[in-house]
């Protein structure tokens, strides 16, 4: 796979047209992240969909006075399975 993505990079820059340039520094770009996930299946999706929940949260309670009081909400949020939200959890 990387010597796909090597070759394709070069036939693109062998092109001298800029745009077919820029699209082939792209994946050379993030090469690592690129073969970190072929071989590993790594991937940023939970920590994104975390991080989505915080700002959400903040949004709606605009600025709790208590980071704890925060914290506690945030952790309510992200848990999952049948631990996760009961009827009486929710609000």
């Amino acid at each position: 796979m990387a010597a796909k993505i090597t070759e394709i990079a070069d036939l693109c820059e062998e092109t001298e047209n800029q745009h077919f340039m820029w699209f082939g520094r792209l994946p050379l770009n993030h090469f690592e992240g690129i073969i970190a996930h072929a071989t590993y299946g790594i991937s940023t999706y939970r920590l994104e969909g975390i991080n989505n929940k915080i700002k959400t949260l903040w949004r709606q309670g605009y600025g709790y006075s208590d980071d704890d009081y925060f914290f506690l909400k945030l952790f309510d949020a992200t848990r999952r399975g049948p631990l996760g939200r009961h009827k009486s959890h929710t609000v």
